[in-house]
């Protein structure tokens, strides 16, 4: 008899993320944990969440069993809603420089910054530049990240965008993760293109965004609206063609200035992320609107500044997610549970509020309906952790890490192998 799908269990508690709200804020109590609970999968999805041994008794011989000696416990796979991995080159220089005191100004002009990404990037190849995202992306999915977002943005020319987001189709080709890539040619003016800034954005919107519809590279569009990049008056009219071609779009915002969280909730895009700058005129604008709000605490790690006001985002009713900036820059460190646990810490936050912000609120981010909870008829994507209590997770900041990664109904990290 041929098996109808995977029964995995029992878990001593599965963290469900069910019927919580897609914004505000969350106590701990509102989560659903399920006690002594099993997962039926069939194919990608989940099929039931139910008490193990009923549907042990429920599936016999129907299911291939797949049971579990010790505790355990079961919680949705994360989303890094917010990364930068197809880059080439390092930037410890730049670290070094920047905690002994050097501005961002004598950093570039020392050689650093986002240009020194740039020029490394672009020394890639393709092949170069897919095979570091792999890397980076299988880095990820260890740790439990199952969808992972991944910006170009340090080509800056027509060309190099182009290689940097065939090279990221290519890496989701290969990898067990989700990856999905995000247009990022708004990064800065690159400092070999003599025309102005609206000429350059212009330019990309008339040039790449067919291109990219045309070999379905991308569906969303970024651009960095700060005095340092892009000023809201300069984005606008460039995502406004993104968003007549069909683009979703996402901003960098508020990272040093305010001005491009109000841009972000204007063109109603699915995110604004960073926000370090808000303040309450900004949060008041997100919180009323449908814009998650995306915090990045391992760039203020990075950089040494304040965090994202996530406290404040969430009592005044806005959507949080939480993502790691993965970047060679400012956010190099690559952990999600540890730069979010530490949110947490310094936002006051709870479990619920930081659990939601790594899956569905992320989710929501990347406008995904299919993941981010373990109901049925979502995807089969979860991580088990060897331990009794979910709460570890959080309390350990990174240090528990995932005993197994189940992606689309398929074991794809072991701590075994």
């Amino acid at each position: 008899m041929e098996k109808q799908g995977i029964l995995i269990g029992p878990f001593k508690q599965l963290v469900s993320m069910a019927e919580l709200p897609l914004k505000g804020a969350l106590k701990d109590s509102q989560l659903e944990v399920i006690p002594s609970a099993g997962i039926w999968l069939e194919g990608e999805l989940i099929k039931e969440i139910s008490d193990y041994n009923t549907l042990k008794q429920k599936l016999k011989d129907q299911v291939e069993l797949i049971e579990l000696n010790g505790d355990f416990v079961a919680l949705p796979g994360y989303i890094d809603c917010h990364t930068h991995i197809a880059f080439g080159g390092n930037r410890a220089n730049d670290f070094a420089m920047r905690n002994a005191g050097s501005s961002y100004l004598e950093i570039a002009e020392a050689g650093g910054g986002i240009w020194s990404t740039v020029k490394h990037t672009r020394a890639c190849s393709q092949e170069e530049l897919k095979q570091l995202t792999v890397e980076r992306a299988n880095y990820l999915l260890a740790q439990g990240i199952t969808t992972i977002e991944v910006k170009s943005g340090y080509g800056l020319s027509v060309d190099e965008e182009l290689k940097t987001l065939r090279a990221i189709a290519a890496a989701d080709n290969e990898c067990k993760a989700d990856l999905l890539s995000t247009c990022l040619a708004a990064h800065m003016l690159p400092k070999d293109y003599e025309g102005t800034a609206e000429e350059y954005l212009d330019m990309i919107a008339k040039e790449l965004f067919p291109i990219l519809k045309e070999e379905h590279l991308t569906t969303r569009v970024d651009a960095f609206v700060e005095r340092s990049a892009f000023s809201a008056e300069q984005a606008k009219p460039y995502y406004e063609q993104a968003k007549a071609l069909g683009f979703d779009l996402t901003v960098h915002a508020d990272q040093f200035t305010t001005s491009g969280s109000k841009l972000a909730v204007e063109l109603s895009a699915a995110s604004a992320d960073h926000l370090e700058a808000s303040t309450e005129e900004e949060i008041q604008l997100l919180a009323a609107s449908d814009v998650v709000a995306v915090a990045l605490p391992a760039a203020s790690l990075g950089i040494g500044c304040a965090f994202t006001p996530a406290r404040r985002l969430l009592d005044a009713g806005a959507s949080l997610a939480i993502a790691t900036d993965w970047n060679p820059g400012s956010a190099p460190m690559g952990k999600l549970v540890a730069s979010a646990s530490i949110l947490a810490s310094m936002e006051k936050l709870s479990n619920a509020e930081v659990l939601a912000a790594i899956t569905f609120r992320a989710a929501k981010a990347l406008n995904l309906d299919d993941r981010g909870r373990l109901v049925a008829g979502l995807l089969a994507d979860f991580n088990i952790y060897q331990t009794d209590n979910y709460q570890n997770i959080t309390y350990l900041q990174g240090r528990l890490e995932p005993h197994a990664v189940w992606k689309r109904g398929q074991l794809v990290c072991s701590d075994n192998h």
